[in-house]
Parts: structure tokens; sequence; C-alpha cells
């Protein structure tokens, strides 16, 4: 995906601004939870607690079923993540499926990019999920590098975040992950990034900030100075 062809200043190094999607740019809470309810359905098994689904999103697919159903087979575990695609593509192609943008986020991309710096995404989302998520919102293009737990270690391990850095050529020191989970700051902090937490999403502000959140966000607008925060420090 091309950089943005934006001027920098030849003085400041590469920044990003290295976004989760789930829970913190889009409101998918519904569409996860209605998707895993009918793979558990699909296999004749009991539906999860909603409560529980949102705690897990984030985490890599057939990991968030093992601990949804931890007495469960893993080749079960594979089952379920198999029929739970097979649902969220189908309610996709139905136009059943929403993902909001949350509140202020669109803004909130705007004043980053105007700040100079780049934008990208590590999330727990498969490849072609993140893709029509983005496509949907017109966002595709904003993002100079797209992180999914495809080809690779999912969260908590920083292997996204790595990637991300190699991708775009900036150092884990001009980097701040975004996101709603302990996963998002755990990971960060395992990468030697900056770590921004937001109140709207999965995870409470507490856990947020015991896994490290160098800054706790209760609204879009609160972003961007979030990260300008950490990264002038």
């Amino acid at each position: 995906m091309p950089f943005s062809d934006k001027p920098r200043s030849a003085s400041r190094p590469l920044r990003l601004a290295l976004f989760d999607c789930d829970g913190t740019l889009v409101d998918s809470q519904f569409a996860i939870v209605a998707a895993m309810n009918a793979a558990f359905v699909a296999l004749g098994l009991p539906l999860p607690d909603a409560a529980a689904v949102r705690r897990v999103v984030g985490l890599p697919l057939v990991q968030a079923i093992s601990i949804l159903l931890p007495d469960g087979q893993p080749r079960l575990h594979v089952a379920l993540a198999d029929r739970y695609k097979l649902a969220f593509a189908d309610a996709r192609n139905r136009g059943a499926h929403e993902e909001p943008l949350f509140p202020g986020i669109r803004d909130a991309l705007d004043a980053l990019e105007n700040a100079g710096l780049l934008l990208g995404v590590a999330t727990g989302k498969s490849r072609r999920g993140l893709v029509a998520t983005l496509d949907q919102h017109g966002l595709l293009d904003r993002f100079t590098t797209l992180q999914t737990s495809d080809t690779g270690p999912g969260k908590p391990h920083p292997d996204m975040v790595f990637r991300a850095l190699a991708e775009t050529g900036v150092e884990a020191a001009d980097t701040v992950v975004i996101g709603d989970t302990t996963y998002d700051m755990l990971m960060a902090g395992s990468a030697r990034a900056g770590a921004v937490g937001v109140a709207w999403g999965y995870h409470e502000v507490a856990e947020l900030t015991g896994a490290g959140a160098q800054r706790v966000c209760q609204t879009a607008d609160q972003v961007p100075a979030a990260v300008l925060s950490l990264l002038d420090r």
C-alpha cells in the first residue's frame, strides 16, 4: 500500500499510529457475537456467554475459541473457527453485517495524518475481513500497513508490531499502538512501542492501565493528542 505523498520534515523521523480494529476503530461486537453463536449452534453446542465472547476479541480466532470452550479438543476449536468464518462471511454477503465506525474515529485519523503520521492496523481479524471492513468505510487507502494474525503470531505477541515497523521503516520508539484490550497494551510493551488505550471497547480502563497503557482516551477526539504526547516526549 503506498505511503502518503504529504511532505514531511527532513529533520523528523517517520512516525506510526498503529490501530487495533474491533473495539477501537469499529463497533463489531454484535456481528462477532452473532457469528460465534451461529458457529456453536451449527455444531450442536450451547451458546457461549456474550460477555465472554467480547473478552476474547483481539486474540487469534482458534485461541479465542479455546478460551470459550476450554474442555473442547483442538480439532473442535478449529471446526468452530471455520464455522465462525462462514457465518461472518454469510452475514456480510446478506447485508446483515454491521461494523459501524465509533464516533470521531474518522476525524482522529485525519488529525494524525495532518500531523505527519503514518497509519496502520494490527488486528486479530483475518486480512480478508480487515480489508472488507476498511473498504466498507472508505478507509482502506488511509493505512500504510495492515497486520493480521493470518501470517504469524497474534496478540499479545509483538510480531505484528515488528512486521509493521519492517514494512514502514519506522522505529519502535516512534510508534504508538492504540487499542481497547490488554492484548494491545501488552503487545505494544513487548515491542517497546507507546501504548494508548481506548475506553469504548471490550476491556476496562483499570485493566488497560495495568497492562501498560500510558494514556487512556475516553473519546476518539482525545486520541491524536494522546498519541502525539507520547511521541513528542
